[in-house]
């Protein structure tokens, strides 16, 4: 007798062996169990796709919106540390037993039909938020737009932050055709949003030929400011003397942009004030997205894992001052454009620290260091020396490496996959804790 997972861990383990591929591009079989669990919306829905800046956009939506005292959901993917991240509710990850309870759901719903781990998830997730009486949900899209399971929802406002070449077996190797993709979220007669400052062809002409309400930047919003305060522009409302999102990074502006957009369109459904706009941009927290960490040396955490959000990341770099060296702690899929990353950062990093990652399609260590050498990349002699390339079997170990030889002055720069900034986000937790401990263990026993 079949019997059905008991916890979170083992309903993931059973989802991942569900369906014959990992990526199965399409709406159909998630459309029959949306309608088969009744999945149906009573508030706003924002979607958000894009390649880059989805995440902080959603983020800062949801940080504005419940500023301004309404309750949200957002669905965000892949997770960091626990997969309760990709589930929002009022600014919390749901709990175990209410992600199981949907699982159950889903699974008595699907019958006969093969889902993916994704798609099963994201209806899981769908289903949560329907159910929880919501103000506004907020969705970002998984992989590409027209065909990912977040599709299946018709969206009141539909975002593209931004379009470059990620996924190319999937969603073909030009902007061309990856903006056709992306513009796959638009919905005829509604507002579509694009943050790209330079959208590919097709994507404008998809917006025009199914009629959706297309709001570009530039056009119809745009963004001012100087070093102390910004402002937004739209088609009819003006937000003046803003300060700047607490996410750092050069491509902020555009993101908060987009999100203001998105307000602005939706304003008589959910009003949102002056300074709640503000408080929201102030608050936002968005882990893993150009994050500098406290302390020194200076450590940044940034899951830029394609040459777009490389050399956004090596722009950022740039903006931080000197730093006498500068270490990378790198890994990545191997069927990421890695020569192109490294093209983008080659002249920022002094010292590589190369990771393997657990799972099958990661490039390993070495590869990556091959690539690094045919891109001229030329490690130095001897403990001293001024350039290195090093390779590890975990990311928790190439940043102790990274951490054991940089000094206070030196920063580094943990990026590429999630499982890259995870492992080294997973590693500092454990040493806070071990360190925690130790404290209470030495207070404790000098205790009369």
């Amino acid at each position: 007798m079949h019997t059905s997972p008991a916890t979170l861990a083992d309903w993931l383990a059973h989802l991942e062996t569900l369906h014959p591929k990992a990526i199965d591009l399409g709406l159909e079989r998630v459309a029959q169990v949306r309608e088969r669990l009744g999945i149906v919306f009573d508030c706003p829905v924002i979607t958000v796709g894009g390649t880059n800046g989805k995440g902080s956009t959603c983020a800062m939506l949801e940080s504005i919106l419940r500023q301004a005292g309404y309750k949200v959901g957002m669905y965000t993917s892949p997770h960091l540390l626990h997969f309760n991240e990709r589930a929002r509710l009022d600014g919390e990850s749901a709990t175990d037993a209410a992600l199981v309870e949907q699982f159950v759901a889903v699974e008595a719903a699907r019958g006969e039909i093969s889902l993916t781990y994704f798609e099963f998830t994201t209806l899981a997730i769908l289903r949560l938020f329907a159910g929880a009486g919501l103000d506004a949900v907020i969705l970002e899209v998984g992989l590409g737009g027209r065909l990912d399971a977040v599709n299946v929802i018709d969206a009141d406002v539909a975002i593209v932050t931004s379009v470059d070449i990620d996924h190319q077996e999937y969603l073909g190797d030009t902007r061309e055709q990856i903006g056709v993709e992306k513009a796959g979220i638009f919905r005829a007669g509604r507002p579509a949003i694009c943050s790209d400052p330079v959208p590919p062809k097709s994507l404008l002409a998809h917006a025009e030929a199914i009629g959706a309400d297309l709001w570009l930047v530039g056009r119809d919003f745009n963004y001012s400011g100087d070093k102390q305060q910004w402002n937004y522009g739209g088609r009819s409302q003006r937000r003046n003397s803003l300060g700047y999102p607490s996410l750092r990074g050069a491509n902020q502006l555009l993101n908060a942009s987009a999100a203001l957009a998105a307000l602005e369109v939706l304003r008589l459904r959910l009003p949102v004030g002056a300074q709640e706009v503000r408080n929201g941009l102030v608050m936002v927290d968005w882990p893993g997205r150009f994050q500098v960490l406290p302390g020194r040396p200076t450590v940044v955490l940034d899951v830029a894992h394609n040459p777009h959000a490389a050399a956004t990341l090596a722009q950022n770099l740039d903006n931080m001052g000197f730093h006498r060296f500068t270490y990378a702690v790198f890994g990545a899929m191997q069927d990421k454009d890695i020569d192109g990353i490294i093209a983008q950062l080659k002249d920022r990093i002094d010292h590589w620290c190369l990771t393997d990652l657990p799972l099958p399609r990661a490039a390993s260590a070495d590869s990556i260091r091959q690539k690094l050498l045919a891109a001229g990349v030329v490690p130095g002699d001897g403990p001293a020396a001024e350039s290195s390339i090093a390779c590890f079997a975990t990311p928790a170990a190439a940043f102790a490496n990274a951490i054991n030889r940089a000094d206070e002055n030196d920063r580094i720069a943990v990026f590429g996959s999630f499982l890259t900034v995870a492992g080294v986000m997973e590693a500092r937790n454990q040493d806070r804790s071990q360190a925690q401990f130790s404290l209470s263990s030495a207070q404790s026993s000098s205790q009369p």
